[in-house]
């Protein structure tokens, strides 16, 4: 006579990931609401700046001046909400088995936004009027850009590891959407480079590519976040069910 008895890895894996907690609900809530307001504030900001063009200069040139104060806010209040965002995204995409690096180059990107804030750019292509086209760097603007290269490429990084573990777990939509977004941020951030190095084909346009390149960015953060709300709103389960087996 033999009998059947579950291996307890096999027990693990077979039962259903608990719902997300509410804590978890509110984080995510963040990561629907951040990305969004950033792109909402830069863009009135950017349409009502006097002697400032938003399709020749950065959005970080917001936070210069007297009235600066309100991009970098803006650069700090997003920062902190997508961090927020980070740490909800663990235990939500845990039945899709993401591992740690969504979430850890999430939080790097977030952290970049909330240095960004901090540490102001310094001047270029002409802004405020009287600068040079592209003056010498301070130590504010090579802190800036440091935290500022964590957005840019913490970003579509964390698209390529979604990516993969949504091919994994059957969401192919979602590995297309993500891959699709990852090379056109980064195809985005190498051709606003170039305008800001005063390239004289897309110097006049680097700050339209730039804002071009963080909506579609910021879009794909605001659609996971979506996602994941109406998912754990449904309680849903993976596509692919485990099965438990059993040994005689």
């Amino acid at each position: 006579m033999s009998t059947e008895q579950a291996h307890p890895a096999q027990v693990r894996e077979a039962i259903p990931p608990s719902p997300p907690s509410r804590l978890t609900r509110v984080q995510l809530a963040c990561g629907a609401i951040g990305p969004p307001l950033f792109v909402v504030v830069f863009l009135i900001e950017g349409a009502t700046r006097p002697d400032y063009h938003p399709l020749r200069h950065p959005v970080s040139s917001l936070a210069i001046a007297d009235s600066g104060w309100m991009q970098r806010a803006n650069f700090v209040i997003t920062g902190l909400l997508v961090l927020a965002f980070a740490f909800g995204l663990r235990p939500a995409l845990r039945r899709y088995r993401p591992g740690i690096w969504a979430p850890l180059l999430i939080g790097l990107f977030a952290i970049g936004l909330i240095g960004a804030g901090m540490f102001t750019s310094d001047p270029i292509s002409g802004y405020p009027p009287g600068t040079p086209m592209a003056p010498d760097g301070t130590t504010h603007g090579q802190l800036h850009d440091t935290f500022s290269a964590l957005v840019f490429l913490g970003l579509p990084v964390a698209c390529l590891v979604v990516a993969y573990r949504s091919t994994k777990s059957g969401h192919r939509t979602w590995a297309r959407y993500s891959v699709g977004t990852a090379a056109a941020f980064l195809t985005g951030f190498v051709l606003t480079s170039m305008g800001f190095a005063q390239n004289p084909t897309l110097m006049p346009i680097g700050g339209l590519l730039q804002r071009i390149t963080i909506i579609i960015g910021f879009a794909w953060l605001t659609a996971l976040s979506m996602y994941l709300l109406r998912q754990s709103g449904r309680g849903h389960q993976p596509s692919q069910t485990n099965t438990v087996t059993y040994s005689s």
